[in-house]
């Protein structure tokens, strides 16, 4: 008896001397879940904190971001509508997602539409819209509009009042398999799966593939977040030779506009949407023509240069 009361009062003064721990650690826990219960409004010291390393994460909009410096700004876009047509040719367009993945397709085929004077034009006759605004705003503005009320295409503005180049296809370079993905909604269910060069060849399918939508429309492409345009540094701007022109797709009915050249791609494209035999053999001629008349000038500047000496 007196062994058992012996140990029962070695064990109340080993609680009582653990009590004081116990008593401190609730406290520290308490005022952990306390602390956790306070509003992040009134933590000003920590909130100020993660918007400094959100700073420092977020490196779209800082000029150190290694993949933006060959993003094209304002200057690029302001050329005459078919200079830009041209020049747009190997470009590389980027659109970013929500996720942050990118997507990117270099142009290999544009459409020039010259403003009023064309009467294919969505502007012609200088008639600005609701619809066509963008035609009408600085150059290197996007213009996005639908067709057969279910399709859209991506145009961007010009020098010239109401011009636009519309994007005819891309050639896809990153992120070919989101590209399929979004090419997929808008196929029959168990349709064969797309080839690459299958999945942007078109101005449809362009804006499909790129997930670009109708709010983008009168967007800045030389500043926008989420769509941009680069210049690919391990490609050379396409030659005279290489830029096919060709009369522009579905505007038949717009009688002799319907035949000028002003459609330009790149010759021997696989995502080139319509290749125009007759177009590449006479743009062929034509280059051939012109590099004969410029060693011609040459020969005589040489022939004169020799006479005077």
């Amino acid at each position: 008896m007196a062994g058992r009361k012996r140990k029962l009062l070695s064990l109340t003064a080993a609680a009582a001397a653990a009590a004081p721990d116990q008593q401190a650690a609730n406290k520290h826990e308490n005022q952990t879940d306390f602390k956790l219960k306070i509003s992040p409004a009134k933590q000003k010291k920590p909130i100020h904190n993660v918007q400094s390393i959100e700073k420092e994460q977020s490196h779209y909009f800082t000029k150190t971001r290694p993949d933006l410096q060959h993003r094209l700004g304002e200057e690029f876009f302001k050329q005459p509508c078919i200079s830009l047509a041209k020049a747009f040719l190997g470009k590389v367009l980027v659109r970013r997602c929500e996720d942050g993945t990118e997507l990117r397709g270099r142009i290999v085929e544009t459409e020039a539409y010259l403003g009023g004077e064309d009467k294919a034009s969505h502007s012609a006759g200088g008639k600005c819209t609701e619809r066509n605004t963008a035609m009408f705003m600085k150059p290197g503005t996007i213009y996005v509009y639908p067709i057969y009320g279910i399709y859209l295409c991506m145009n961007v503005s010009s020098e010239g009042e109401g011009a636009a180049v519309l994007l005819r296809s891309l050639e896809p370079l990153q992120g070919q398999s989101v590209m399929r993905q979004l090419r997929a909604t808008r196929r029959k269910e168990g349709a064969r799966q797309l080839k690459d060069k299958e999945l942007s060849n078109g101005p449809s399918k362009l804006c499909q593939a790129l997930n670009i939508p109708r709010c983008f429309d009168r967007r800045d492409l030389a500043s926008d977040p989420e769509v941009w345009l680069e210049r690919d540094p391990n490609t050379n701007p396409a030659e005279p030779q290489d830029v096919v022109s060709a009369p522009r797709i579905g505007i038949e009915s717009h009688g002799e506009w319907a035949k000028k050249p002003l459609r330009f791609y790149l010759r021997g494209h696989p995502c080139v949407s319509v290749v125009n035999k007759e177009a590449e053999r006479l743009s062929l001629s034509l280059t051939v023509m012109n590099n004969l008349d410029s060693s011609d000038v040459q020969s005589d500047t040489g022939q004169q240069n020799v006479k005077e000496t």
